[in-house]
């Protein structure tokens, strides 16, 4: 394969790409967090809503998909990936080394939160995360739903994420 993509969040359960072949990755020093807010996609300008981001964490290790893209569609993934992940200019482009499930590294591309970017809001307490969840709507539906798909199939593929599952669970009880 000659491209690969690392999945985190939502390019997991909705990647917009062939994929020739789904593997489970672990990229070191970067973590999953909810710390971009979103103004369009899961809220609104108004009432922000909050979306998934790798974030630096020297110590941390986040474990999701890598993707494979089919040979010959690397530059129409690309400009996808850009076009979708680069709109706000929150996200970085960056090539990083994945070590996957069978110890095999490739390299791949993915998208990481720029601290600088008026968007970022790293550090939320869990508890704020979920109201703001549990309340938030945008372009794309309720801000919710994002989340509960994130974590239904990180459970599918077997990866624990015991931040987003406290979430999940928090959010549901707020929005019952």
């Amino acid at each position: 394969m000659s491209m690969w993509v690392f999945g985190y969040g939502s390019l997991i359960w909705n990647s917009g790409f062939d994929v020739a072949r789904a593997e489970i990755a672990t990229l070191d020093g970067f973590a999953r967090s909810f710390c971009m807010w979103s103004v369009h996609y899961r809220g609104t300008s108004e009432a922000p809503g909050l979306v998934l981001g790798l974030d630096r964490a020297p110590s941390a290790r986040c474990e999701g998909m890598a993707l494979a893209v089919p040979d010959g569609q690397e530059d129409e993934t690309l400009a996808y990936l850009r076009e979708r992940e680069l709109t706000a200019s929150a996200y970085e482009e960056h090539q990083v080394k994945l070590r996957l499930s069978d110890g095999a590294t490739v390299d791949a591309i993915t998208y990481v939160v720029d601290p600088a970017h008026a968007l970022y809001c790293g550090g939320l307490q869990l508890e704020q995360q979920a109201r703001v969840i549990a309340e938030a709507a945008g372009d794309r539906g309720p801000n919710a739903d994002y989340l509960f798909n994130t974590v239904a199939h990180l459970t599918e593929i077997g990866i624990g994420d015991s931040d987003l599952c406290w979430l999940a669970t928090r959010v549901k009880e707020l929005v019952a």
